[in-house]
């Protein structure tokens, strides 16, 4: 497994202090799973989406804003900045960020930043170079996310943050109905047509097996409606979201399918104004690199107040079975 860039050519673009001098530092992070996406295809596919400003990326700039509304929240500046996959749009001025690398074209015009192509699940960076790296609905197309993230938390510098969104829980789940029911109905069968989402229940789960410290997870649901599911379909594409399962067929849908699913999307999920809902489940990624400066948990049974006083209940130790207590 070779590195991405040579030495001589990360000096050529001014960022060399980033990248890995020695072999590559994610040989050994990448584990057993399974290659759910076509990551060729989504290399052709996103540089197209990104280069679009307005409609359908919408969602994209959005969710940007809320993942910097809570990066606001923070004391801290962050001089060694990262945007993983281009899509974060961190304003540089606001953060005390001082370099800012961006991984992909990026959303947001005038940002003073240096661009590279990177594969989220091979990053070539240097362990402990940056303060902070921030990724916008970029990461749920990583067959190895797990690895990714670990990736992501060596190349932190401890106590560093990373930030980051993917689309999960529910997203989408309209359409799934809509497309494996129509073609089920006409074609006897189902291929996959919609992304496996990560569970929220999981994500912080995630965050702590690749190793960070303090990790949270939560999500918003944001509900996007549309005239049609046509039109859906063409903003999905726009923002390079459409289905890169390998397992999908590779030949096009029939428009009796297509036509059906629309059908069944408009029967079951119009409003009263006879326009369809779509579900986004935004999974917010939220975790340091561990620093001994870090809270950390107290050794059990080093309180100093019991639960039962806070709580004004009677105590009952572990393996003793309760006893009712009688109705008055």
């Amino acid at each position: 497994m070779t590195a991405l860039w040579t030495e001589q050519d990360a000096c050529a673009v001014g960022y060399d202090d980033c990248l890995a001098r020695s072999p590559s530092p994610y040989c050994d992070t990448m584990t057993d799973s399974p290659e759910i996406f076509d990551r060729a295809l989504l290399r052709w596919r996103r540089p197209r989406a990104d280069a679009e400003h307005g409609d359908p990326n919408f969602l994209i700039q959005e969710v940007s804003a809320r993942l910097t509304d809570r990066l606001r929240d923070i004391n801290r500046k962050f001089p060694n900045a990262l945007d993983l996959g281009g899509r974060t749009g961190v304003p540089r001025g606001d953060f005390g960020i001082e370099q800012l690398i961006v991984s992909a074209p990026s959303l947001v015009t005038g940002a003073k930043s240096q661009h590279l192509n990177v594969d989220e699940e091979r990053l070539p960076f240097a362990e402990h170079v940056f303060d902070l790296i921030a990724s916008n609905l970029s990461l749920h197309w990583a067959n190895d996310l797990p690895g990714a993230l670990i990736q992501i938390r060596r190349s932190l510098k401890p106590d560093g943050l990373f930030l980051g969104t993917i689309f999960g829980g529910d997203t989408l789940h309209e359409l799934r109905d809509c497309l494996l029911t129509a073609e089920s109905e006409l074609r006897g069968g189902a291929s996959p047509r919609v992304s496996p989402m990560v569970a929220l229940g999981d994500a912080a789960g995630l965050l702590q097996r690749a190793g960070f410290s303090l990790p949270v997870a939560d999500f918003d649901r944001i509900n996007v409606t549309y005239k049609d599911a046509f039109r859906l379909m063409s903003d999905l594409r726009g923002m390079g979201e459409t289905n890169a399962v390998h397992g999908r067929t590779k030949h096009f849908t029939p428009r009796s399918v297509m036509m059906r699913a629309a059908a069944l999307y408009q029967e079951r999920y119009s409003d009263v104004d006879n326009r369809i809902n779509a579900t986004f489940d935004v999974v917010f990624l939220h975790g340091w690199a561990p620093h001994d400066s870090q809270q950390q948990p107290l050794r059990p049974g080093s309180a100093v107040t019991r639960l039962a006083d806070a709580l004004e209940t009677e105590e009952t130790p572990s393996g003793d079975s309760a006893t009712p207590q009688p109705k008055a």
